[in-house]
């Protein structure tokens, strides 16, 4: 796997949640997930039903966006990336392991049945004001 630029990560594993981007008859929508970040399967982890607008719509169609961004009015100090990959519903070993990681990040998970998804980034991109201003960190699977 091509390893992904440690600043990227860090900046992912610094948030919790990622507006999700679907879309259906080229009509896009938008909705904000919490997540946890597994890094070494390059993974988002997050929760959603089947039954949501964006949930119907990834299983119509996996392929996904999502941004994290930075809340800032400091131009200097802007950061947010970009991600594009594909969704699944996990299931059998890889639930476990996801579900664990899951309710440790989120505690308060435990007292729901949560449908687990797993986003795999096919590419990323960074904006990385910090270390000048449009800097951009690109990361893309091989």
């Amino acid at each position: 796997m091509n390893p992904i630029d440690p600043r990227i990560i860090e900046f992912i594993q610094e948030h919790h949640v990622l507006t999700l981007a679907t879309s259906k008859e080229n009509q896009p929508y938008t909705a904000s997930c919490f997540y946890v970040f597994l890094e070494d399967q390059a993974i988002f982890i997050f929760t959603s039903d089947t039954d949501t607008r964006h949930g119907e719509e990834m299983l119509l169609n996996p392929n996904v966006a999502a941004n994290i961004a930075l809340e800032t009015t400091m131009v200097g100090k802007i950061q947010g990336v970009q991600v594009c990959g594909k969704v699944n519903i996990l299931q059998d070993a890889e639930l476990q392991a996801a579900r664990k990681a899951y309710h440790n990040k989120f505690p308060v998970s435990r007292l729901a049945n949560l449908t687990l998804w797993a986003l795999k980034p096919q590419s990323i991109k960074m904006t990385h004001n910090r270390l000048g201003f449009g800097k951009k960190l690109i990361w893309r699977s091989l």
